[in-house]
């Protein structure tokens, strides 16, 4: 089972020491004002990095991302954009610092290298940004995979997913500004959780975690704190996870992915309630 990513050390031999990067978060001056009051204090404020995703040697894209589970995210990322279809045609990943932020050097077989160097994203990907840079219409919406059917999940995992998550979300609770996607079992327990201050970021790291995990994506569902938006209904059915469940609303283009997909999209997950948008058949009720 993956554990939540511990508070990222930055020694001498880690690739941001000496970018100006303290790790996930860090302490930052402020002046606080209160009605008529200003007093000086501090508070935690999640970090940025850019990230530049190099296949094969050529760059593809610059994300901006939490600096932490880096090879997750160059995993999940791969598997979510279908640049590989397996982990296992991720010949090598490594992190290596450039410039302000790093590099995951990503080495792939040379078929699919040729086939990504067709759809290179030419700008960096800003924070919350998931399909920044992409050059066509056909590149953002490319055909949806569709999600095979199987098991049925009891409402009640849902609820408890979503009950437990918060307790999981380390980094937002000093610094309240990053987002969390968590994969969960049937019954509701959360196995791999990540963070990030972009919401497609947590999802490819989770992604990317169960990959390294050996776990099978479509033997559990996703909770995300975010809106949910189409590029994570992508990315959840390009992995096979077949229920999708965010906090907040989900947008018209995200529900039509999800229903072409055969994905269950569940949206407003607060407490003991929820909207199914897509596929409810999964769901059991009473």
């Amino acid at each position: 089972m993956s554990e939540a990513p511990l508070p990222l050390q930055l020694t001498p031999g880690h690739p941001l020491f000496g970018l100006g990067y303290s790790g996930t978060h860090r302490e930052y001056p402020c002046v606080r004002l209160a009605d008529d009051t200003a007093v000086a204090g501090s508070a935690d404020v999640a970090e940025e990095v850019p990230v530049a995703f190099v296949y094969n040697g050529r760059p593809h894209v610059v994300m901006m991302a939490t600096p932490a589970d880096f090879e997750d995210f160059a995993v999940g990322f791969s598997l979510s954009e279908e640049i590989v279809g397996s982990r296992g045609e991720i010949e090598q990943c490594e992190v290596v610092p450039y410039s302000q932020g790093v590099e995951m050097q990503i080495m792939i077989p040379a078929d699919r290298a040729a086939a990504v160097a067709g759809r290179d994203r030419q700008l960096a990907g800003r924070t919350g940004c998931g399909l920044c840079g992409v050059q066509t219409i056909a590149d953002a919406l490319r055909p949806t995979r569709r999600v095979a059917p199987g098991w049925s999940l009891d409402p009640e995992a849902l609820w408890r997913a979503e009950s437990t998550l918060a307790a999981r979300q380390s980094l937002n609770q000093s610094t309240n500004a990053v987002h969390a996607a968590a994969w969960a079992t049937p019954d509701g327990a959360l196995h791999v959780v990540r963070e990030d201050v972009g919401r497609h970021n947590a999802l490819d790291k989770v992604i990317g975690g169960l990959a390294r995990d050996g776990v099978e994506p479509s033997t559990g569902f996703v909770v995300m704190t975010s809106r949910a938006s189409y590029e994570l209904v992508q990315k959840a059915a390009a992995a096979g996870i077949p229920i999708l469940a965010a906090v907040s609303r989900p947008t018209g283009l995200a529900i039509r992915l999800a229903d072409a997909a055969g994905l269950t999209l569940v949206a407003l997950l607060r407490g003991r309630s929820g909207n199914v948008y897509a596929h409810p058949e999964r769901l059991i009720t009473p």
